[in-house]
């Protein structure tokens, strides 16, 4: 056997080789650089994006795209043989239509969407008179980058109908999200699901953030895009406004077009996170961070946004107020509203807020698994009661403000979501409170406490045999009591996630830190379930909104 001749003695084998580890090094450079392009492209696109929702986000377009709107259907004549359409005039949901025309008589409106391989989506239009002769609103429902045939259906006062159809194709969506959810349990035919839109609040990612509408057939029925965070719900005024958190700082009212009527700043003192309820006034209280503080505490203030003025106060300092409980505690913690924080202290976390009509105020805590009630919020606040394990706040004065548990059940570990409950049927002094209980037991500032004193809950993050729950109270303010009235185990959820009890009967549970929400029966029984993929770690919430007198009729 000749020996293998070497480079050296050849060199035109030197150049093949050459040639061969040349061409190799650039296939792996060029890949490389794909790899490279790629990721510029998208950042870009994001960057993009970002920049024009940031103008959507500004009086100044608003009242542009205002004007334009405005112009163009003076420009039209349109009447029911030539209806004039928008496209998201306002940038405020892409998939929407702006639709106007007039009629000779006095009708009513109602529309359907309908896309092949999906199912019609219909609704009653709002106007500010069931019959007028001038018909403007905002069309929800198209179905992205499909043809949509709409057809909208005129009735007079007698009852006599008429149509008039469209086609058109869907506007192309902004996001990344599912045009039609997975279904991981679907209803039975006849299964009545409500016409509420399910409302996706904080699928939270790393690029542009959205608010989702989704029927419930699991298809996507409107994209709201906000400067970035998470809406946590929506609040409707005597205005015709819907008001939404668009970012940490930004609280906007949108009317029934999509045009953003008010966007206000809460300045350079307060960030908002996790919740905010509206108030007899209109104002929204907010759970907020004091920014720059000494102590770095964080999700421990309370301030009210003037939805008149924009102005801002604050009405609560829980650390003051708890002064002892938080000295005693740990300094640790995130600010999971500003992902950028260091060194916090998250000793109390706030995460749901309920205003009642007495002036009260119920607050969910979750790093002590504590409910607790505040007299004259907006006044002169102070604590009425806790509900939860008083364990937790042993070796301090407010160990004693604990309602007595009536009845055999454990209390909540890191609850979110809890949702008061007025009820005629009971007597002055009762109410029904419910909740999802995440049923998990942490705390970082507090590392030594032993959470097992809490019946089966779970200390595990991550576990394939804890559950979470949802569970309702019936509160007896007279008695000092709180006895469980109904809870059923659902897919365990150790942060975030909702629930809510529906018009239908069932309640709707969003565990989000697993993608899935769905319906159940009072009894526990799932009637329909969706999954929808996680833009990075969870859904904050998902709340069932019909939008009666703002959307729809």
């Amino acid at each position: 056997m000749k020996p293998i001749p070497s480079p050296r003695s050849h060199p035109r084998l030197f150049r093949w080789m050459a040639v061969l580890l040349a061409t190799v090094v650039s296939l792996g450079v060029c890949f490389a650089s794909y790899g490279n392009v790629d990721a510029a492209i998208r950042k870009n696109r994001i960057e993009r994006l970002n920049a024009r929702i940031e103008n959507v986000y500004t009086t100044e377009y608003q009242t542009m795209a205002d004007d334009k709107l405005r112009q163009a259907e003076s420009a039209s004549k349109a009447t029911e043989d030539n209806i004039f359409m928008a496209e998201n005039p306002y940038g405020t949901n892409t998939t929407s239509l702006v639709v106007y025309f007039t009629t000779d008589d006095e009708v009513s409106v109602s529309y359907t969407v309908h896309a092949d391989g999906y199912a019609d989506f219909t609704r009653d239009a709002y106007q500010k008179s069931q019959y007028s002769k001038t018909h403007e609103f905002q069309l929800l429902g198209l179905v992205p980058d499909v043809t949509n045939t709409i057809t909208l259906t005129l009735t007079d006062a007698n009852g006599g109908t008429r149509t008039k159809t469209i086609t058109r194709k869907g506007p192309s969506k902004l996001g990344s999200e599912e045009v039609q959810l997975e279904r991981t349990v679907t209803a039975d035919d006849g299964e009545d699901l409500g016409d509420g839109l399910y409302t996706i609040l904080g699928n939270d990612s790393d690029e542009q953030d959205f608010m989702f509408y989704y029927d419930t057939n699991g298809v996507l029925r409107g994209e709201i895009p906000v400067l970035y965070y998470r809406s946590h719900r929506l609040l409707f005024d005597d205005n015709g406004l819907m008001w939404f958190s668009a970012s940490t700082h930004h609280m906007v009212g949108m009317n029934r077009l999509g045009k953003l009527e008010k966007i206000l700043d809460l300045g350079s003192s307060y960030i908002l996170h996790h919740d905010y309820a509206m108030d007899d006034d209109d104002n929204i209280v907010l759970l907020a961070t004091e920014l720059d503080r000494s102590d770095n505490a964080v999700q421990d203030q309370v301030i009210k946004l003037d939805t008149t003025t924009g102005s801002v106060t604050r009405l609560l300092d829980f650390g003051e107020m708890f002064a002892d409980y938080k000295a005693s505690t740990t300094h640790a913690g995130t600010d999971e509203s500003d992902s950028t924080a260091k060194n916090r202290w998250d000793w109390l976390h706030c995460n749901t807020i309920q205003l009642l009509d007495d002036g009260s105020a119920l607050f969910s805590a979750r790093e002590t698994s504590t409910i607790i009630k505040i007299n004259d919020l907006e006044g002169v606040p102070t604590l009425d009661y806790m509900i939860g394990e008083p364990s937790v706040w042993d070796g301090t004065k407010e160990a004693s403000a604990f309602l007595d548990k009536d009845g055999d059940f454990s209390d909540t570990g890191g609850q979110h979501s809890i949702t008061y409950v007025a009820d005629d049927s009971l007597p002055d002094g009762q109410y029904y409170l419910y909740m999802f209980d995440n049923n998990y037991g942490t705390a970082l500032t507090r590392p030594d406490f032993d959470w097992s004193v809490i019946d089966g809950i779970s200390t595990e993050f991550s576990s394939d045999t804890a559950r979470s729950q949802y569970r309702r109270y019936l509160v007896d303010e007279n008695a000092g009591t709180y006895t469980e009235v109904a809870s059923f185990n659902v897919p365990y959820s150790p942060y975030v996630s909702s629930a809510q009890e529906l018009g239908n009967g069932n309640i709707l549970v969003d565990s989000g830190m697993q993608g899935l929400f769905g319906q159940y029966s009072s009894d526990g029984s799932l009637v329909t379930q969706y999954r929808m993929s996680l833009s990075s770690s969870y859904i904050y919430r998902v709340y069932s909104y019909d939008f009666s007198g703002f959307y729809f009729a």
